[in-house]
């Protein structure tokens, strides 16, 4: 595919002008986030921004209206910092990691929040991987196909609680471990940083290679099928309250807040509650 400018993702390092201010992306992998985090970032929107907090369809956190020409100002900057969303300067784009938003708290094939943390982890703490595309996903799914019709550059898709098949692009990887997927998806993704290229041109996604990244293998027989999405309201796990298209206000993250210690921000622009912390 031809291309004439780098990837322009937002990020909080790297803000995208809009017609009302600076918009900055927090990226939350798996969606998690802690009430003492969103709660500061609530209050951070309401300073300096719109005063409220938008959710993406990646289950990443927006906020929009912001001061500044190109970039944050030092001080708002830090207290964006000051949140916690923020771990990584370095990592800033880079930690686009989608999971089944129930893992863990729904029967499942699979609890893939150890493999989520252990990527995350490993992730941030490979310089070379502070490179990928802001726009480079990788989306993990617990074996009830909630996010097997997501498109992604790199996944795992749980077949048991010890086994899943690896997602490579549009086709599909090896199987393997799960206790050493978080390895396997850092391999691959240093593997793509190599062969994308370099300058504006430079490949934003694996499908765009010019050569498949790994041999192509067939989908294992307990690979699931597709589940729709998650509907609002109780579900097994939780509770997902739906966020409305202009954001959650003050009011709103407060409520949130007092719900749970942790929330889970979903692909399908809602907030699960988790039911073990209701």
């Amino acid at each position: 595919m031809d291309r004439y400018r780098p990837d322009r993702c937002p990020g909080a390092l790297r803000p995208w002008p809009a017609d009302d201010g600076l918009l900055v992306r927090l990226r939350l992998p798996g969606g998690r986030v802690g009430a003492t985090a969103l709660d500061a970032l609530g209050r951070f929107a309401e300073r300096y921004g719109d005063g409220h907090v938008h959710v993406t369809s990646r289950s990443n956190l927006q906020v929009r209206g912001l001061p500044g020409a190109s970039d944050l100002p030092a001080d708002v900057l830090a207290e964006l910092e000051a949140t916690g969303l923020l771990p990584s300067r370095t990592h800033d784009l880079a930690r686009n990691v989608m999971a089944s938003p129930r893992t863990g708290l729904a029967s499942a094939p699979a609890d893939l929040r150890p493999v989520l943390r252990a990527l995350d982890a490993a992730i941030c703490g490979d310089p070379v991987l502070g490179g990928l595309p802001g726009r480079f996903l990788f989306v993990l799914d617990d074996g009830t196909g909630d996010l097997l019709g997501a498109t992604c550059d790199l996944g795992l898709v749980a077949l048991d609680d010890a086994h899943g098949q690896l997602r490579v692009g549009d086709g599909w990887g090896d199987v393997v471990p799960v206790s050493s997927a978080h390895e396997e998806l850092v391999v691959l993704a240093r593997a793509f940083l190599r062969a994308r290229g370099g300058g504006p041109s430079a490949a934003w996604h694996v499908r765009e290679l010019p050569s498949p990244l790994v041999p192509a293998r067939s989908p294992d027989p307990r690979v699931p099928s597709p589940a729709p999405p998650l509907p609002y309201g109780a579900v097994p796990g939780g509770r997902h309250v739906p966020v409305p298209s202009d954001g959650l206000d003050r009011s709103a993250v407060e409520r949130l807040c007092a719900a749970a210690p942790e929330l889970v921000v979903t692909p399908w622009r809602g907030v699960l509650i988790p039911e073990e912390n209701r």
